[in-house]
């Protein structure tokens, strides 16, 4: 379904058997709108109702962060810091005094940038896992780092841990809040009040870098690779 405007909005319409109403939501990770409605619900009435709610809708287009994209001579973000983007020799992107180095053409840098993120998204998550698994005396069986839109980590019952490698663009303490929030769901597969005492336990003051992800966290999504 297209809103019609200045610019044209998509919105995805999704039928749901269980709806007894009409939903919107806009999400703040991608700006992705969508709009749940029950499943015998006519689509000129589902049209209808997003026109009238389309100042709400571009209200909440128009809050979310730019889209921005790595290039030499630019910036990219890294632990919660702006990062020089300069031009560099070899094969791969290095983090070099300060500045990220990425060699061969222009428009390859983006790839070869997410490619070293992930790197060290790995090797910072794995650091973390491990500290908070030592803490509780547990540990985990995998750890896989994926582009999630939805979450920002998950602990399976089998005890695979997965990460948004995105995570190490955020400020450090934001990382190691999600390590141990997943590392905790290896004792507790909830989110009882048991479950975050053990999150405070092994990680002090979380709710600090638990709302800087909620109120941010779409900052982290607008980089483009």
């Amino acid at each position: 379904m297209i809103l019609p405007g200045d610019p044209p909005v998509k919105i995805d319409l999704k039928r749901n058997a269980r709806a007894r109403r009409m939903t919107l939501r806009v999400s703040r990770l991608d700006g992705r709108v969508t709009l749940s409605v029950p499943k015998r619900l006519k689509e000129a009435e589902a049209r209808a109702f997003a026109e009238e709610k389309a100042p709400w809708i571009r209200k909440q287009l128009a809050a979310q962060p730019d889209l921005q994209a790595p290039v030499i001579g630019g910036q990219l973000l890294y632990q919660g810091e702006l990062y020089p983007v300069v031009a560099g020799k070899g094969r791969v992107a290095k983090l070099t005094d300060g500045q990220f180095e990425t060699p061969g053409a222009a428009e390859t840098a983006a790839k070869k940038l997410a490619a070293l993120l992930k790197l060290l998204a790995r090797d910072r998550l794995i650091a973390a896992s491990d500290h908070y698994a030592a803490a509780l005396g547990t540990d985990y069986s995998a750890i896989q780092l994926r582009d999630t839109r939805s979450r920002w980590g998950s602990c399976s019952s089998q005890g695979k841990l997965m990460y948004s490698w995105r995570l190490i663009m955020a400020p450090p303490d934001v990382l190691d809040y999600v390590a141990a929030h997943e590392v905790a769901h290896l004792r507790e597969m909830n989110h009882s009040q048991a479950f975050w005492k053990l999150v405070d336990q092994i990680c002090p003051g979380y709710e600090a870098p638990r709302a800087w992800l909620r109120e941010n966290g779409n900052q982290l999504h607008a980089w483009q690779f």
